[in-house]
């Protein structure tokens, strides 16, 4: 039997807090609830878990606040923002601060349910995966350490910041790379100038893949990049 997921749950209001802790662990998961992003960050740093689910407004620390204290902790950790507004800029502020979703209320408990495993599975394969450094996509060999493309006899040498987005791309082939994760990790910031930098080196990668008909980077509006290998995902 495979151990339960461990969630921190940081929600200030005690009767959704209780109610959502008490759904969560009917689904199979251990959850620590906490009333505020204070007592989070202590329980997050005296514990080990898999994911954080953090509500926005809070006394004493703020979400946002909060999901940047423990980024410094462990980059790696899923987060899930909890919020009651809809607006952009919140929503952009909880990606800039490292959120990996995002997800209002009120809310579908399957949606939730669906996200969390969602989120779970990815940043697991990531884990896996986060240390290779040669893939094959379609009829391409992709060697990262030496920025090469390979397909028979023909050699594509790349640029060290189209190497680091094409591995990120392959890390999440078939699945949506967040534009803000990849400006980020890459570049640093994900400001307007990044952004439209990144865009350069998209269609670069698009124009050297291009010679397999069964490969795409198709761009998902406002969201991000995603890697089809149709090959891959037919087989």
């Amino acid at each position: 039997m495979t151990s339960r997921n461990k969630i921190l749950l940081v929600e200030d209001d005690p009767n959704f807090g209780s109610v959502l802790k008490n759904y969560l662990e009917l689904n199979d998961y251990e959850v620590e609830l906490c009333p505020d992003g204070m007592k989070g960050y202590e329980q997050f740093s005296s514990g080990k878990f898999d994911l954080c689910i953090l509500d926005v407004m809070m006394p004493r620390k703020d979400g946002f606040s909060l999901a940047r204290d423990i980024r410094e902790k462990d980059k790696n950790i899923p987060i899930i923002f909890l919020t009651a507004k809809t607006m952009k800029d919140d929503m952009l502020s909880g990606f800039q601060a490292g959120a990996d979703d995002y997800i209002t209320k009120p809310f579908d408990s399957e949606v939730l349910l669906y996200k969390l495993k969602a989120v779970l599975k990815r940043s697991a394969d990531k884990h896996h995966d986060s240390d290779q450094k040669e893939f094959d996509l379609g009829k391409f060999h992709f060697n990262y350490d030496h920025r090469t493309i390979k397909a028979g006899d023909s050699s594509q040498k790349l640029s060290p910041k189209e190497a680091d987005l094409l591995r990120m791309l392959c890390i999440y082939k078939n699945e949506l790379l967040p534009r803000e994760k990849a400006l980020k990790e890459i570049w640093g910031d994900d400001n307007y100038f990044n952004a439209r930098s990144m865009d350069v080196f998209i269609t670069k990668l698009r124009k050297y893949l291009k010679e397999d008909p069964s490969l795409d980077i198709i761009n998902i509006h406002g969201k991000g990049f995603r890697l089809i290998d149709n090959a891959e995902s037919m087989s």
